[in-house]
């Protein structure tokens, strides 16, 4: 039957002191037992199975990390594996950096070690054709040690499939940083907002589940009532359209934690003011402006330190997680809990806002 049932039945103290397995038609004494299971994402475990497991969280890697991983554990194993001896092999100190900011993409070290075994095997061939080389040539004898710097890594593993420098962090009008928790890590995600000639229409496009669409327009109502503080006409809707897009179209994304990096790039698409570019935000948003807590803190600000984020905004409700995040993410980035969503706008945008009176008389909102 379903696996996820004989794993209650399993994990169920009163039973499995007696658990029957239906192959043998034996009894066992699981009852001393303790089961480890893994999974990507909590999303894919029934509710009852959950509710009978104490849960981990273990966020992924950081990139001194994987430098770490990767020379001391992997190179030394994948080049045993493929017939070289690692004292006859040295890598340049930027060659295993260059090849998690260029050719990974990941919260874990597994393609990490895929890369490191392809250049292993360019590295056994390299030597064994010059082997073959060498054999004939008298008193000639091949290099004892293969020294591989950065600038061979194109010919030795292809183009580059990510670009360091592609995450840019100026100040950008209408495009806010968010922070999203995927099943293979954190991720940072650009929400981007234009502002075009229409009648009021929102328009979403970038594979958003509903309850990310149920944020934009949570997002859009914010503005609306908060017309007047952030400086803009009541009825701004009449005559523009909203058009909110988040990249990798292809992906599918959903979650309510992108509520106010929606509602800050809309503010700024809006009012013309740029946001921070070295600023990220995760908060759910409601009609009224509040930020709510979220999930996947700790994957998400590992995130946004690989991707040289150095302010990101939490939910106030979050602030007790603050404790358990990795020493180096709390000396690498500043934390700004809120409780409401004029204290992201606050911090986000790059200058203060002009709000309206009732007269439509432009004053100035100090943050």
């Amino acid at each position: 039957g379903d696996p996820s049932a004989a794993l209650v039945e399993v994990l169920e103290p009163e039973q499995n002191k007696a658990f029957n397995d239906h192959y043998l038609e034996a009894d066992y004494d699981l009852s001393q037992v303790l089961f480890i299971t893994t999974a990507n994402s909590l999303a894919t475990i029934p509710e009852p199975l959950r509710d009978r497991m104490e849960i981990i969280r273990l966020a992924g890697y950081l990139d001194q990390e994987k430098y770490a991983i990767a020379r001391q554990f992997l190179l030394p194993r994948q080049l045993r594996l493929h017939g070289l001896d690692p004292a006859t092999v040295s890598l340049d100190a930027d060659v295993i950096p260059a090849i998690v900011h260029s050719y990974t993409r990941e919260a874990g070290v597994r393609d990490l070690e895929r890369r490191i075994a392809r250049l292993c095997r360019k590295l056994a061939r390299a030597r064994a054709e010059r082997q073959v080389t060498y054999a004939p040539m008298e008193g000639a004898e091949p290099p004892h040690v293969d020294h591989v710097v950065s600038s061979m890594l194109h010919a030795m593993l292809g183009v580059a499939p990510f670009d360091p420098a592609a995450n840019n962090i100026e100040d950008k009008v209408g495009v806010a940083t968010g922070l999203a928790y995927t099943s293979v890590g954190g991720d940072v995600l650009e929400i981007e907002v234009s502002v075009v000639p229409g009648r009021g229409r929102l328009q979403l496009t970038g594979t958003l589940g509903d309850v990310m669409k149920e944020s934009a327009s949570a997002a859009l109502s914010y503005a609306r009532a908060r017309a007047n503080a952030l400086g803009l006409e009541r009825e701004f809707l009449r005559t523009r359209d909203l058009h909110v897009h988040i990249p990798a179209g292809a992906t599918p994304k959903d979650g309510p934690s992108a509520g106010i990096a929606i509602a800050s790039a809309i503010v700024s698409a809006l009012t013309g003011i740029p946001l921070r570019g070295d600023v990220a935000m995760t908060g759910e948003i409601t009609l009224r402006g509040r930020v709510l807590g979220i999930g996947g803190l700790k994957e998400k600000t590992v995130a946004a330190l690989r991707n040289r984020v150095t302010h990101v905004i939490l939910p106030q409700e979050n602030a007790r997680d603050l404790d358990e995040l990795p020493a180096e993410v709390k000396a690498g980035i500043h934390f700004h809990p809120v409780r409401s969503m004029d204290e992201v706008l606050a911090i986000a945008l790059a200058r203060s806002v002009v709000a309206r009176s009732d007269e439509e008389t432009p004053t100035m909102v100090a943050h």
